[in-house]
């Protein structure tokens, strides 16, 4: 009854909410184009729903794409850099800078860079250089969040700096390394949006494309429908991560 009532109780308000606004917008005569009804945007949705599910398929591949590269070089560089303080001393600075760094800012140079022919290229770096320091942040800190007692055994019975590393270290990255790959495939998605608009062509033809070609149409219920799908998409790719982590744990406790 409680789980019902937890699955209920956000469906009522949205329904509360959305019952407001599409009254709202008709008893008030509300242009359309500045801000159409609920009942509008579902029907721009559904009419355009093959369109827009195609360009979030676009949006999606090079967000994890990203995501992918970027779980490589973080937990390839966190390594290096767990093993070695001198190394962590010299790259957390430039990593700290990269993070704090807006990436609206660097976007342009990203583009050309790339190169205006390839926005795609453009797009997968952004998300890549976004979702890297999550993974990175974890990765180092679940290195480091070893049980001193555990450490003080291994080096007990003598075990090597590798055996170290696979039998204790790792391990106990775990939890840190899923939590951040959580956090960085959403930032992942964001980059990507970000770097679309920045680009500002049809080269990469994701979502972001779409709600870029619906405002310079003034189809304000199009645009809205880009941004439903954009959503929907980023809860499912978080309850999917969400799901794997909880896998991944028990098997992980269990052990």
């Amino acid at each position: 009854m409680r789980r019902a009532l937890d699955i209920l109780a956000p469906l009522a308000l949205i329904a509360v909410l959305l019952g407001v606004w599409e009254i709202a917008c008709r008893s008030l005569g509300v242009p359309s184009y500045r801000l159409p009804p609920p009942s509008e945007i579902g029907s721009a949705t559904a009419q355009n729903l093959p369109l827009l599910l195609s360009a979030a398929w676009n949006t999606l591949a090079m967000a994890l794409t990203a995501l992918a590269f970027a779980s490589l070089i973080a937990c390839g560089l966190a390594l290096v850099v767990a093993l070695n303080p001198l190394i962590e001393r010299a790259v957390q600075p430039l990593a700290t800078t990269l993070q704090v760094t807006p990436i609206v800012a660097i976007a342009p140079l990203v583009v050309i860079w790339a190169g205006l022919e390839h926005p795609e290229r453009a797009v997968v770096t952004l998300a890549l250089i976004v979702a890297f320091f999550p993974i990175f942040s974890g990765a180092v800190t679940g290195l480091k969040a070893v049980d001193p007692d555990l450490e003080r055994l291994f080096d007990l019975y003598g075990a090597s700096r590798l055996q170290k590393l696979v039998r204790l270290r790792l391990p106990s990255a775990v939890p840190f390394l899923l939590e951040g790959h959580k956090v960085a495939a959403g930032l992942a998605l964001v980059g990507a949006v970000v770097a679309e608009f920045v680009a500002g062509t049809g080269g990469a033809q994701g979502l972001a494309w779409r709600i870029l070609e619906a405002e310079h149409r003034l189809e304000t219920a199009k645009m809205f429908g880009a941004l439903l799908v954009l959503a929907l998409m980023g809860v499912v790719l978080y309850a999917a991560l969400q799901s794997a982590e909880r896998v991944i744990l028990r098997q992980w406790r269990g052990r």
